[in-house]
């Protein structure tokens, strides 16, 4: 959720009390405007299902989200990628042409994709009888009757062998991976999520059938429903697509994340123009008590584009890169915690210096009241825009039943963001940060650089 903070953080006093009026305004706008109540019920082969009506186009959007991700992937890397895309290159004895067809037919789109945690299957339709009902019918084969076929399989597999070659020729993408290896070493976070090649050269089609088997069952699914129907429809809909599925068993947990116990630097030679730099720690996961005053903390610091402190010290006063950037990325378990940018080969060490210099200085100083006045007014100003849609209200909803948040989070999360102060971002800065523990991940041609360890 990474939106343009106000510019000008030398406010006025007279500024800063119309900034606090405003976002007094804000809350009682956005609390009078509230999204309608997500509903919430279990299928009777263990689904669990979230819905909002949303009457205003006569659209419906329905994603499955299954708790199959490249964790689970278990040392076959690639292989949650791989199951999920060839869901819909043919099911019920169809091939991947007949099913883009059929959804063509009635102005259907398919959504499907896999990362770390999750794996998603879903469609959006017209509701409309004539239109939905075909829309459904098609996602059902494809969610149920999957044929796996071998052409389609070798297919995919060399498409993503050739993914794995070019990833090779990416420094963003060569220095991506070693950081989140180094991150998470041993944890089901560390492997690329699209494969390596030697997992690739490992896999085998019986492997993918085991994993639909296994992870793609009612008991591991969570079903999030958008869109211009009753909850009489709703509940009919979800039944109906869930019914060829087993109910099987829910995922494992996930092992914990591993703290670091000390810095660690990983420097990889790399013939380009520019030199990657990406430096992190493990940091939050959904649900954790402090995502709140961690992410306000983070849209000061390098989660605000132009306003940024990173970008006012790193770019504007010092030239030293064009984008610099820091996000924290909660997962099932604690995702990273990131700062990253680009820059000259021969600024390597005068950037990384700079960009460690601020991080310390933040978690040592914390950000002003003029910051998070204007960060404040940012976030809640700009939240209404990320769930103005459908879609993106879906994204949400999918979001809180995967992790299992409170249902009234979207109610909430002004209300809950307003409350942030200096002394709550100090106090989850000086926990949870850790400057001196960080790993620094650089890939790029060494030029007058420092202390180079090449791997």
């Amino acid at each position: 959720m990474r939106s343009k903070l106000l510019s000008g953080l030398s406010m006025t006093a007279r500024f800063m009390s119309g900034t606090r009026g405003l976002l007094l305004l804000v809350l009682v706008s956005f609390q009078s405007l509230a999204a309608p109540q997500i509903q919430t019920w279990q299928t009777d082969n263990g689904a669990h299902v979230l819905f909002l009506p949303a009457t205003e186009i006569p659209m419906l959007d329905v994603r499955i989200v299954f708790d199959a991700g490249s964790a689970r992937d278990h040392g076959l890397s690639g292989l949650a990628v791989l199951t999920n895309g060839l869901l819909v290159e043919g099911a019920a004895g169809r091939n991947s042409q007949a099913i883009a067809e059929e959804f063509e037919s009635v102005g259907a789109q398919v959504d499907y994709s896999a990362a770390r945690d999750m794996a998603v299957l879903g469609v959006r339709s017209l509701t409309e009888a004539r239109y939905l009902e075909k829309a459904l019918a098609v996602l059902k084969q494809v969610l149920t009757q999957p044929d796996f076929p071998e052409d389609a399989y070798q297919r995919e597999l060399n498409r993503m062998k050739v993914s794995v070659k070019a990833r090779q020729q990416s420094p963003a993408a060569i220095a991506s991976e070693a950081f989140y290896k180094a991150l998470y070493r041993d944890h089901p976070y560390a492997t690329p999520v699209s494969g390596t090649k030697e997992s690739l050269e490992r896999m085998t089609r019986q492997a993918v059938l085991d994993f639909y088997r296994q992870y793609y069952v009612a008991a591991n699914a969570t079903v999030a429903i958008v869109g211009n129907v009753s909850r009489e429809q709703a509940e009919k809909i979800v039944a109906e697509l869930l019914a060829g599925l087993p109910a099987g068993e829910k995922a494992a947990p996930l092992p914990a994340v591993k703290p670091l116990q000390k810095a660690e630097k990983i420097v990889i030679e790399y013939p380009s123009a520019q030199t990657h730099i990406y430096v992190g720690q493990p940091g939050v996961k959904r649900g954790d008590p402090d995502y709140m005053a961690l992410y306000v903390a983070n849209h000061i610091f390098g989660g605000s584009g132009f306003a940024s402190r990173l970008m006012q010290v790193v770019r504007e006063e010092n030239g030293l890169a064009y984008s610099v950037y820091s996000y924290f990325s909660p997962m099932r378990e604690q995702g990273p915690f990131a700062m990253g940018m680009q820059t000259k080969n021969s600024q390597t060490d005068q950037a990384l210096a700079l960009l460690n210099e601020e991080l310390e200085k933040y978690v040592a100083e914390g950000p002003s009241e003029d910051e998070l006045e204007a960060s404040l007014s940012n976030i809640t100003g700009g939240f209404p825009l990320n769930i103005d849609s459908n879609g993106k209200l879906l994204d949400y909803i999918a979001m809180i039943g995967f992790y299992n948040l409170p249902t009234d989070y979207l109610d909430k999360f002004i209300p809950e963001v307003s409350k942030v102060t200096v002394d709550k971002i100090n106090d989850a800065l000086k926990r949870r940060i850790h400057p001196q523990k960080m790993v620094t991940v650089i890939v790029g041609k060494a030029v007058n650089r420092k202390a180079v360890n090449s791997e």
